[in-house]
């Protein structure tokens, strides 16, 4: 299961998805994902990172085109100084608990910035751990949902484009709980 120096991977269709443990404004995809708010502000976490990495044209970008964004859903704009061509800001749900359908707005923000990255012709994209953050989303629960969500996304999408999806992640406990659900994904499939 394992991929290069024993990172997991699952294989669907002629796409992979995989996990790296690095600063996600250096990694190299064409498309970067954003955990943004739904203000479209900036902020701190990975959305102040990317932004200052970016540079003022991405927000400039974003206020030229866009008055917001709902849970759930997810906007693109260009990359600004980033290597990347795109970035999607994809805005998760804040955790209240669980039952106020935390679970299907994660999933939704991953979905619908695969469309996104699909429409740009994106062959690649990275994604953070959206709602892990300051949003308070249990890393063990959203990790499962996100992880879920790209695979079903990819099997109902066989001819998009997309051939790398990639959770890029920081921190210890993120890195193992997203491990685990890439290793669960791919042991439920053969590779």
């Amino acid at each position: 299961m394992g991929g290069p120096a024993g990172t997991p991977h699952a294989d669907i269709g002629s796409a992979r998805i995989d996990l790296e443990q690095q600063d996600i404004t250096r990694f190299q995809a064409d498309a970067i994902v954003n955990a943004a708010n739904s203000a479209l502000a900036g902020g701190g976490g990975v959305d102040g990172a990317i932004h200052r990495a970016a540079g003022p044209s991405v927000m400039q970008e974003l206020r030229g085109k866009y008055t917001g964004c709902p849970t759930g859903s997810a906007v693109i704009t260009g990359a600004g100084n980033l290597s990347a061509q795109h970035i999607i800001h994809a805005v998760g749900p804040v955790w209240r608990g669980g039952t106020h359908g935390e679970a299907e707005d994660l999933a939704s923000a991953f979905r619908t910035s695969l469309d996104l990255a699909e429409a740009a012709s994106a062959t690649s994209i990275a994604f953070p751990a959206i709602s892990c953050g300051i949003y308070g989303y249990p890393v063990e629960q959203a990790a499962p949902v996100a992880v879920g969500a790209v695979r079903d996304w990819l099997l109902a999408h066989p001819d998009s484009p997309l051939r790398r999806v990639t959770f890029v992640v920081r921190g210890d406990e993120t890195a193992s709980a997203f491990d685990r659900a890439v290793r669960a994904i791919a042991a439920a499939r053969p590779n």
